[in-house]
């Protein structure tokens, strides 16, 4: 077991870690697939929280990442913080701010589409679009890529997110760049020591584009509700695929989990549930 646990990264989802044996292989590609509001984006929330807050000390052997970085294709920092402090207790959320590299790339993603500049870069926003430097090219995968080329190794990575870029990719060509893109994130995790978290929405994707990037990532982590006792919805979490956990998780039935979301402890593994 200790073999096992040596080297993981924590999830920071304390009651899902010790079912991981200390949390996920570092270096993996992670694709959170979600129904809307079934619980990824406060599975990343609790996991940057919970991770912040760790000691270097506190990791009994596992790898506690050296940085956390949380990258917006179209959302302001300021309104990801905003929706943290509002979700969850203050006493949870204190300094987080300070504590995760919050990067921004909506100017770059608005810079390139029909949006008004006023509508994102305020009311100078003609003016703040002419003085800022050109693209040196068309992509949005080119601006992902040079700020993850930035970060620091043995790093905790959150890009929101995939469903924005998905939809810039549709033209062959241009989904073609987006699947090779991902296709070397998934390597480039493995040099860099990483855990990257990909949210995407289920459904925006026609089903064969969205196999082709599950395809991709070294997990995939469904988050999707469920239909429970006297018609109460109930928020599920299962895995798909988790290179290298997997076998361990089906020895013992652990794939299926039901999911509880509360502002004093964020996301929670509620109780295991096995796969018939």
């Amino acid at each position: 077991m200790a073999d096992q646990t040596r080297g993981r990264m924590p999830t920071g989802i304390n009651s899902l870690d010790p079912v991981l044996n200390g949390g996920v292989v570092p270096g993996s590609l992670i694709l959170l697939l979600s129904d809307i509001g079934a619980g990824s984006a406060e599975f990343a929330y609790t996991s940057l929280i919970t991770l912040t807050r760790m000691g270097k000390d506190a990791g009994a052997g596992r790898m506690i990442p050296e940085d956390i970085r949380y990258i917006s294709i179209t959302r302001t920092k300021e309104d990801v913080t905003q929706e943290i402090n509002r979700s969850f207790k203050s006493d949870l959320t204190a300094g987080i701010a300070d504590r995760v590299t919050f990067l921004d790339l909506s100017s770059g993603y608005f810079d390139r589409s029909v949006v008004p500049a006023n509508w994102y870069d305020g009311e100078g926003g003609i003016v703040a679009r002419m003085q800022r430097k050109k693209p040196e090219h068309d992509s949005i995968l080119a601006d992902l890529i040079g700020v993850l080329e930035e970060g620091k190794h043995e790093s905790l990575i959150i890009i929101d997110s995939l469903t924005d870029i998905a939809g810039l990719h549709f033209s062959p060509d241009k989904w073609n760049s987006l699947v090779a893109f991902l296709r070397g994130l998934q390597r480039i995790a493995k040099t860099w020591n990483s855990t990257i978290y990909l949210h995407l929405t289920k459904g925006i994707l026609d089903s064969s584009r969205e196999l082709e990037i599950c395809d991709c990532a070294d997990a995939v982590v469904h988050f999707k509700w469920e239909e429970g006792s006297g018609q109460r919805r109930q928020r599920i979490m299962y895995f798909m695929k988790f290179r290298g956990v997997m076998p361990y998780l089906e020895e013992r039935d652990l794939v299926k989990f039901a999911v509880r979301i509360s502002a004093s402890a964020g996301f929670d593994v509620e109780n295991i549930r096995m796969v018939i």
